[in-house]
Order: structure tokens, then sequence, then C-alpha cells
């Protein structure tokens, strides 16, 4: 099964870190990454910017309303999503549990909807045909 693992953290108190540290962090995570990667776990995955540079999208009053960052008022802030093969949720908790990132920012870890995914991928064939 797929798993979507979303990775927050405070990006004041990762600013905060001495650069040595935040580099050393860095590397052990994608020390961890590669781990996952040779041993088949690991799908994708992206790093994002700051949140100071999102912007939120919703519907007022029947249209289109943006907002600038965020829409949580949170200290924590989504910082990536990893892409991740297990066998069940409880596999992945192990897997992601020995994630360097935990350390610095909880993980969240949902089931991929493989069904809806399914029609993505045939509408993205279809599409490619025309």
């Amino acid at each position: 099964m797929k798993y979507i693992c979303l990775g927050y953290f405070d990006e004041s108190k990762f600013a905060e870190m001495p650069p040595e540290e935040s580099m050393r962090m860095m590397d052990e995570c994608f020390a961890y990454d590669d781990e996952l990667r040779r041993t088949g776990h690991f799908i994708g995955g992206e790093a994002l910017q700051s949140a100071k540079n999102a912007v939120t999208l919703r519907m007022k009053n029947g249209e289109v309303d943006i907002i600038d960052g965020p829409y949580a008022e949170t200290k924590e802030t989504l910082g990536g999503i990893l892409l991740l093969e297990a066998r069940d949720l409880n596999h992945a908790i192990a897997l992601m549990s020995k994630h360097p990132g935990v350390r610095i920012g909880p993980f969240e870890i949902r089931p991929a909807n493989e069904t809806v995914n399914k029609m993505f991928e045939e509408r993205a064939a279809a599409i490619a045909k025309e």
C-alpha cells in the first residue's frame, strides 16, 4: 500500500539552529531516505518552500478568495511530503518512526486513496492517447 507522510516543523525553531546542526539533520534525513530507497519503500517526496511563500484558495461568496500564507494558525507548518510503500499502516508507522525528521516535527501518515488514484491514472492515460 502507498502512504503519504506529511512532515511538519516549526520554521522559526529550525532557523534558530546553528547551520552545522541543521545540515547534520538534513544529512541524516537524506541518509534515511536513501535507506528507504534501498529497501523499496521510498516512492518519492518533495521538500516545500517556506509557508510564507504559500497562498490558500477558498470560495467566498461564490468567488475564489486568495489568502497569503497557510490558512491554519499554527507554529508547525508543512515542510515536505514523502510517499512510502508499506505493507500496512503499522509497517508505515514503524518505518517513519525511525526517520530523523520526527525529531524536529510530527509526521502525519495517511493511506493513499488507491481507488481515486486509479481514476487519475486512467484519465491521464486517456489524455496521453489524444
